[in-house]
């Protein structure tokens, strides 16, 4: 018997002993099934096929306006005569308003994010709702909102540059940046992260049944029918994308970094931090809830953070990865930018030193807007989403340098590479993948969502590594 087979036996004993132990899920394994044959359209010679490796690498709560809003060229916040035009209301306070300003604070506050905060931030599209959502979050603890040592309110409408963020402005600049990125639900990062791997949130009846699961873009992990959170157990029985990447023979990997998890279920304002490693199921590590990963015995994919670096250094990176941070190193305040600027720039000087690099594309977002300004209305898709701007970059020896992407884009545009890259153009499709669920529509197929291809120059002979510091000389404070 295998190591695998054995800790996957170890750990379905465990589940039948013990079936209040957090962790554990139904486990119900199934035939494989016929998956539909690829589209005739696809071609083996497409140059998308010089990426043999598709890295995302997700940090936490951050506008675009919010690091990229003055950025040369980039849809940023509206300036008249050099200074910024938007001045978002304030009630009950001296202050009438409140404009975008230049912040140095190495440690944010933002805003609330969960489905509500996203519908009065937007304000019907007057994009005026933020520091008013602050000042009833965080704010409310604050004898005085706008006390600069309390920071709650006014916080939402700071913005970083190359002063406090020069690496991102570096990748930026030497590769593609996209500023019509858009979280792809109006929510915080329990659904964006469920988007992330299967373009769906939902909450199921029935274990082990997609059938039985409904659209949730709020609270997916609550016990469906009573309202009750239940965060030790949830069950996630539609399908992810890891069932058509194993199903293809396309090897994957979810990395974790050790530590305690980035944000509060239900996107609470507070919380008692909880424990996350690749063993431990959470907000921002949901896979091993998903049947379909147990059905496929997959779940020794989801990994630590270490093992993503023996796999870049050693040239063995699996064809797809998702890399996601702890607490400390998430950007999600109160933690410090400059530890999430750090530990993203180790890991693509990780990337780039790797045997890998010639063929890799890194894939740099943040998974919601965390309550920070940005004056762009979402486009509206199938009522779910898109949510608020968020920042985003393509880097890769393929990608075009000094490039800014003004396509409409989601997270579902990483799906839909990885699905023309490695997968012969199947998408995640109720009707061909072989695993129904009643997804509301085909994410990947919507007329808006635009085509990552549009940042690369295939043509163009690979670029070296832009390695830079891990400890940038800033102005944060």
């Amino acid at each position: 018997m295998s190591a695998a087979t054995s800790l996957r036996s170890a750990f379905v004993l465990a589940c039948a002993l013990m079936l209040t132990l957090s962790g554990c899920v139904a486990i119900h394994p199934r035939p494989q099934p016929s998956i539909a044959a690829p589209p005739k359209s696809f071609d083996a010679s497409d140059p998308i096929h010089n990426i043999e490796h598709v890295v995302i690498i997700m940090q936490e709560n951050r506008s675009f306006d919010s690091y990229f809003g003055t950025y040369p060229g980039a849809n940023g916040i509206p300036m008249t005569d050099g200074q910024p035009a938007p001045c978002l209301p304030v009630s009950n306070v001296l202050t009438t308003c409140i404009a975008p300003f230049h912040d140095t604070a190495d440690v944010g506050i933002g805003g609330p994010h969960e489905v509500a905060a996203e519908g009065a931030d937007v304000d019907g599209g007057k994009m005026d709702g933020f520091v008013e959502q602050a000042r009833a979050g965080a704010g409310k603890s604050c004898s005085d909102p706008f006390d600069p040592s309390c920071g709650a309110g006014q916080d939402v409408m700071g913005y970083h540059d190359n002063r406090e963020i020069p690496n991102y402005w570096a990748y930026a600049q030497n590769f593609a940046l996209q500023d019509a990125m858009f979280e792809s639900v109006k929510s915080w990062s329990l659904p964006s992260h469920l988007y992330l791997v299967s373009e769906w949130s939902a909450k199921c009846t029935t274990a082990d049944d997609p059938q039985s699961c409904r659209s949730a873009p709020e609270n997916p992990d609550q016990i469906a029918g009573t309202g009750t959170a239940a965060p030790e157990r949830p069950d996630y029985a539609w399908t992810d994308v890891t069932w058509l990447l194993h199903a293809y023979n396309v090897s994957w990997g979810y990395y974790v970094a050790a530590g305690t998890q980035p944000d509060c279920y239900n996107d609470a304002e507070t919380c008692t931090a909880e424990p996350q490693t690749a063993g431990t199921p959470q907000i921002w590590n949901p896979l091993p809830y998903f049947d379909d990963v147990h059905d496929d015995q997959q779940v020794g994919n989801v990994q630590g953070l270490d093992d993503f670096y023996k796999a870049a250094e050693s040239g063995t990176l699996p064809s797809v990865s998702w890399v996601v941070p702890n607490g400390m190193v998430s950007e999600h305040p109160p933690a410090r930018i400059s530890d999430g600027q750090s530990y993203v720039t180790g890991l693509i000087n990780t990337i780039m030193d790797s045997p890998d690099w010639a063929h890799t594309a890194i894939f740099l977002a943040w998974d919601d807007w965390g309550g920070f300004y940005d004056h762009v209305v979402p486009p509206q898709v199938d009522g779910l989403g898109y949510g608020l701007r968020v920042p985003a970059m393509v880097i890769s020896p393929y990608a075009k340098s000094g490039y800014i992407d003004h396509q409409t884009l989601s997270f579902d545009a990483y799906v839909k590479f990885i699905e023309d890259d490695f997968l012969q153009g199947q998408r995640l499709d109720p009707k061909t993948d072989g695993r129904p669920d009643p997804r509301p529509d085909v994410r990947e197929n919507n007329p808006e969502l635009g085509d990552l291809r549009s940042d690369f120059d295939f043509s163009q002979a690979p670029r070296a590594p832009l390695l830079l510091p891990e400890q940038p000389q800033t102005d944060l404070q």
